[in-house]
């Protein structure tokens, strides 16, 4: 094999069962996604930016800015990336994300630093990149074991291009969406050849407009999110679409999400598109502890908030943390007791959701809110990405 110093790829020799062959890849493509190569056409038209909306009547994910990144697969690599005006994409009526779902996502924020517009940052986005590429994996797609730090930087390259369109203040931020789909022309179900990986990003204001809205839950163990051996550790749109039915049910009655619930004892496993957490005494210990669902099924999302969550409240040791099954039957004795503390959801674009309440049974659970430690954690992870704390190295980073 013959490389350049940007993993550019010559030419290359492959010997298998008695049979050798070779392959050349072409002038623009590499076997690795390479941030030496990114290529920037900028648009000429500035209409969409001058008719953004003001900051205050932004809506999640409705205003889009003026730029994509988008990084082709095909043969075997990496085509080299191009940084473009925002535009629809040319797919055909058969590639195989259209019938077979072959498609796989991510959450980030860009922010700017409280007193500083000039300063870009990222938060924590390894473990988007990491994630991406399990999903990637999960769903048999070539490609996975992409480069996530030249990948970080091609984003990062996006972000600085259009971070006019990030709007200053604390709450506010430039959402970006990491997108893969399968480009591949064929009606047979089988793993796909080429995709394309895109990125779009969208201004957003505060998930809270005007402090805390706790949510009402409504746990409901007919309906499913996800199983062991199933993708619910993956960011896959397939998750999402079946949440549709059960999330307008719960509206109905009254309810603002769904508490996903998993086998014979109603273990808690997420809440809505968000991980839960549950704080309560434990009947055991007489301590306080602080809950979240486990990975080890693979039913749980590996969500990046999730993980803040559980390493600083283990940085304070101020209280038991606990990734293990909570059953709702828990919880209930929890509440009746008196030892049932707080609850939230988090997530990228809430952070933390504080719960009040929880439909179990034909019975609302009550909840105190807001929580003492859901308010810290929200000023805690905030101030981190807004550059107002220093946080844990390398978590805020710079670009």
């Amino acid at each position: 094999m013959i490389r350049s110093a940007l993993g550019r790829i010559k030419c290359t020799t492959f010997a298998k069962a008695e049979k050798t062959w070779s392959c050349s890849l072409g002038a623009n493509q590499l076997r690795f996604i390479s941030s030496a190569e990114l290529a920037v056409e900028k648009t000429r038209d500035r209409s969409r930016f001058e008719n953004m909306p003001a900051k205050e009547e932004l809506t999640f994910g409705t205003t889009f800015s003026d730029h994509m990144l988008t990084i082709e697969f095909e043969n075997g690599a990496w085509h080299a990336p191009k940084i473009v005006p925002y535009q629809n994409l040319s797919l055909s009526p058969a590639a195989t994300s259209l019938h077979y779902g072959l498609q796989c996502f991510e959450g980030m924020k860009a922010y700017k630093t409280v007193g500083d517009d000039s300063d870009l940052r990222l938060f924590r986005p390894e473990l988007n990149m990491k994630r991406l590429s399990n999903s990637m994996e999960r769903l048999q797609l070539p490609g996975h074991d992409f480069d996530s730090e030249q990948l970080i930087q091609c984003i990062a390259e996006l972000v600085r291009l259009d971070q006019d369109w990030i709007p200053s203040g604390e709450g506010y931020s430039l959402y970006l969406r990491p997108t893969v789909i399968a480009t591949h022309k064929f009606l047979g179900l089988a793993a796909p050849s080429s995709l394309l990986l895109y990125v779009i990003t969208s201004p957003v204001g505060p998930y809270y407009k005007s402090g805390f809205s706790p949510v009402r839950l409504m746990a409901d163990s007919s309906y499913i999110r996800a199983w062991p051996g199933g993708t619910g550790n993956a960011k896959v749109g397939g998750n999402y679409a079946p949440t549709m039915k059960p999330q307008a049910e719960a509206v109905t009655k009254g309810y603002d999400q769904v508490l996903w619930l998993f086998g014979e004892n109603d273990e808690i496993t997420e809440v809505g598109a968000m991980n839960i957490f549950v704080a309560l005494i434990n009947k055991e210990t007489g301590r306080k502890e602080l809950v979240t669902a486990p990975l080890d099924r693979g039913d749980i999302l590996p969500g990046v908030t999730r993980a803040s969550i559980l390493e600083l409240s283990r940085m304070w040791n101020e209280f038991d943390v606990s990734e293990r099954s909570l059953t709702m039957p828990e919880v209930v004795e929890a509440a009746d007791d008196g030892r049932l503390l707080e609850a939230f959801g988090a997530g990228t674009a809430a952070v933390v959701s504080p719960i009040s309440c929880i439909q179990y049974k034909g019975r609302d659970i009550e909840i105190p809110t807001t929580g003492e430690l859901t308010q810290r954690m929200w000023d805690e992870i905030t101030g981190i990405q807004y550059g107002k704390l220093e946080g844990p190295e390398g978590w805020s980073r710079k670009i």
